[in-house]
């Protein structure tokens, strides 16, 4: 059974998390305890309602006091059809890099327009997002029926609105559905109330919306962690490099190399839960042994030689700034690619990203703020082994973390070596 993986974006109060809590619970993937827990709950806060849905992904009790979520709440549930991982993000302008961590792994994007406020900066922003993602699909869930009377007007109205703003996105697919995720119309099953409306439910698009091939991606392995390994027939030390398989497929024999010192050798033995196995897929954790004794460690890449990732010092990217503290041009940075870190900074800002209209904006590059989208131009001391994050999701992604606070400031996809 196959997983899917998927995000809800929105405004605060366009009912993220009830329509998160809805498919949970009409999915009957919710337990009893929970269920009854969740229930005296939301009689305290005096919903009107019997089960306030929210609290099912709700993630800290400092949000709920606060009334919106304020971390990435990871939520799993299966149908007979498929497994699924949601990451319900927040709302609120200033939790946007919350939900490009969300976003980065996800195969379907669902953006929640409330129908009555209709597409906002937010919108526009989380949009933005999803297209320099690459995200698969993006649903646009209209919410929130029940009060327009689940006129199909208003739907069309908003629907036709935010075509034209997506003209403009390099958006891969794009499909919309009416819900009311209180009421759980059109959440699980279709709805009586939308007799216009002639798609499918919303839980009905997630069991059937199709993934990408994982075997479009090259192979790809960055050490985690070395084990020094005693033969206990010969007393031979070896080395077996330990990790998870970002993408692709690994086998004995194969032929690879390690970056970014560029040694050749081969895969003499693959284990995957202390296992002997002949190969390994995307996801798994496995242990390698090379044929050679090479001194790797924590952030080497292992690739096949004939899919060899570029080996660079210099990257152009866009990158979404986190940080409440505006970049600083000075900035002693670390760049974080995935397990590989080394000193980095940002040489030149070469334009920002207007969310209104999603056109490049190079008037206005001497700084970044909390939330800017910009394209940057990255130096980084040590090379790294990277592609470009159409080539490929896994690698072509970063974090930047501030050198001094140790906080995150940004995160980026690599678009372009130099």
């Amino acid at each position: 059974m196959d997983i899917l993986r998927f995000f809800t974006a929105g405004n605060v109060d366009d009912g993220k998390s009830t329509l998160t809590g809805r498919l949970l619970f009409d999915s009957k993937s919710i337990s009893t305890d929970i269920i009854e827990t969740i229930t005296r709950q939301s009689k305290i806060k005096g919903k009107d309602t019997d089960l306030d849905l929210a609290l099912l992904t709700d993630g800290l009790r400092a949000e709920r006091e606060q009334g919106i979520t304020i971390d990435v709440a990871y939520k799993y549930f299966s149908t007979d059809k498929r497994k699924f991982i949601i990451a319900d993000t927040p709302g609120h302008i200033q939790y946007t890099r919350n939900m490009f961590t969300g976003a980065s792994t996800a195969d379907v994007a669902i953006i929640l327009i409330d129908i009555v406020n209709g597409i906002t900066e937010q919108t526009r922003r989380h949009s933005i997002i999803a297209s320099i993602l690459g995200i698969p699909h993006v649903l646009i869930c209209i919410n929130k029926m029940d009060l327009v009377s689940y006129a199909e007007n208003a739907y069309s109205d908003i629907v036709d609105e935010y075509k034209k703003f997506a003209n403009g996105l390099n958006l891969r697919n794009v499909d919309y559905i009416p819900v009311s995720a209180l009421e759980g119309e059109n959440i699980v099953n279709r709805s009586e109330k939308l007799p216009w409306y002639k798609g499918t439910s919303l839980l009905t698009y997630l069991e059937n919306v199709k993934t990408l091939q994982e075997t479009m991606d090259e192979s790809r392995f960055q050490i985690q962690y070395v084990s020094n390994f005693v033969d206990p027939k010969t007393n031979e030390i070896t080395r077996r490099f330990i990790g998870r398989i970002l993408s692709g497929t690994y086998k004995n024999g194969d032929l690879v190399e390690v970056l970014p010192e560029k040694i050749a050798t081969k895969i003499s033995s693959l284990e995957k839960y202390n296992r002997a196995v002949e190969k390994a897929h995307k996801g798994d954790i496995v242990a390698l042994q090379l044929s050679h004794d090479i001194d790797a460690g924590r952030g080497n890449t292992i690739v096949p030689i004939h899919q060899r990732s570029t080996l660079t010092n210099e990257i152009e990217a866009t990158i979404c700034w986190m940080d409440n503290t505006p970049f600083r041009p000075a900035q002693k940075l670390i760049i974080q690619h995935l397990s590989h870190t080394t000193k980095a900074k940002i040489s030149e800002i070469l334009c920002k990203i207007d969310i209104h209209t999603n056109q490049p904006d190079y008037d206005h590059t001497e700084n970044m703020a909390l939330n800017e989208i910009c394209k940057v131009i990255i130096r980084t001391a040590e090379p790294i082994a990277a592609d470009t994050f159409d080539q490929n999701r896994s690698t072509g992604i970063f974090i930047l973390i501030d050198e001094n606070t140790n906080n995150t400031v940004a995160a980026g996809t690599i678009f372009l070596f130099r």
